[in-house]
């Protein structure tokens, strides 16, 4: 086991082999590779109180402050408070002047995220590659330090306003970034809870605008060097009313994962659709957060007042779900009982479920997932997952 953030990524108590079962990672010698990318370092979000959604993310979702910057700290700008929960980090920053840019950008989209940090092992070299492949460089190349030592950073935009800020902390022993503090939280887990909820990021999903999936796919292929994983169109992701398009690209490793959605013509708006209206275009739409209890996980979340996609019985009763799930861990009664999802493809089979929107937009949303040895995203379970959701549209009046 490792206790501490090294040159291989943040793995915080969680062994790389728990890891590969974790978020099904597959060999890769990165030093083939044009844009070597570790690990996802950071999901950095916007909002518009960082205070209590900071609280928000220790109280229902078990994640553990660990790292502070604001006014206190000579931050006059805005509060960012860093929370983990095995390798998964995520930042949460809120305006604090009234003439910050995150009120701007948080007037705009609600909250949401505007950065899916990725540490590489040369910052150089990828800002190189990324900029003869034509890609936005919004940093450049540059070091910061303090008395823990120095982090060499740069950022390049895709799609909307998000961007990928770079991150090499090789030589730093600090608990985030230069400029932050080492911060413990205040709320404890009941007695009895697990000692955290998730272990890592699986993967994370950008909604993109009708006609640019393929466009942003070739981005991370040129740019990034990321590979496919995967493919879902036409009937694979769809229902009587809505339809999407989705392609999933990987780094080599498969450590960080990004599917990309599109909106495809339908009778009805589809859950993309309602996202690019209310969040003001191209975003970060949903986390898939990696469990290896997910019931332990969702009988937490779900004490402390977390909401999600219900899934009808008449799921789990189909012949044809038992027929192809086979044997898994957790029985299919206890499955229906909690509503989790779950699918069988020819490398083993997941368990899977959906939060609802978390925030006062109908956007940012959360997975669950606890995989063995499935590499797939639950193309079985798509029409069930999209039944649901546009369940929800109606009740909104959004579908």
């Amino acid at each position: 086991m490792t206790h501490t953030i090294d040159s291989q990524g943040a793995m915080d108590d969680v062994s790389y082999d728990q890891l590969r079962q974790l978020v099904g990672l597959v060999d890769h010698d990165p030093s083939t590779d044009p844009f070597p990318v570790r690990s996802l370092d950071a999901v950095v979000f916007v909002v518009g109180n960082a205070t209590q959604t900071a609280w928000f993310y220790q109280a229902a979702f078990g994640m553990q402050l660990v790292a502070y910057s604001g006014p206190e700290t000579g931050n006059t700008d805005h509060k960012s408070f860093v929370l983990k929960s095995g390798s998964a980090r995520f930042v949460i920053n809120g305006g604090v002047r009234p003439d910050s840019p995150l009120l701007d950008h948080h007037r705009r989209h609600g909250d949401g995220v505007v950065d899916l940090a990725l540490e590489v092992s040369d910052v150089d070299k990828c800002v190189a590659h990324a900029r003869a492949q034509g890609a936005t460089v919004l940093e450049e190349p540059h070091d910061v330090s303090d008395e823990h030592g120095t982090v060499r950073l740069a950022a390049i935009a895709t799609y909307g306003e998000t961007r990928h800020t770079l991150v090499d902390r090789s030589r730093y022993a600090g608990p985030y970034l230069p400029g932050y503090q080492a911060r413990e939280g205040t709320v404890r887990r009941p007695e009895g809870a697990p000692k955290r909820l998730f272990q890592a990021v699986d993967h994370c999903v950008g909604n993109v605008e009708l006609g640019k999936m393929d466009y942003w796919v070739d981005f991370y292929h040129r740019v990034m060097g990321f590979v496919n994983m995967a493919e879902f169109v036409g009937d694979d992701i769809a229902t009587e009313y809505s339809a999407l398009m989705s392609k999933v690209v990987s780094n080599g490793n498969h450590r960080v994962k990004f599917p990309l959605n599109e909106p495809a013509i339908a009778k009805k708006k589809s859950q993309i659709d309602e996202y690019l209206e209310f969040y003001g275009g191209p975003g970060c739409q949903h986390i898939a957060l990696a469990t290896n209890d997910i019931i332990a996980t969702v009988s937490a979340m779900r004490a402390a007042g977390i909401e999600f996609l219900v899934t009808p019985d008449s799921y789990y009763d189909d012949p044809e779900l038992r027929a192809r799930i086979g044997e898994v861990r957790v029985p299919i009664e206890t499955l229906k009982e909690h509503r989790i999802l779950v699918d069988r493809d020819e490398d083993g089979y997941l368990l899977q479920i959906f939060t609802k929107p978390i925030g006062d937009r109908p956007t940012v949303f959360y997975e669950l997932i606890e995989r063995h040895g499935s590499l797939g995203f639950g193309k079985g379970n798509f029409k069930a997952l999209f039944e649901a959701i546009e369940r929800e549209q109606a009740r909104r009046g959004n579908l």
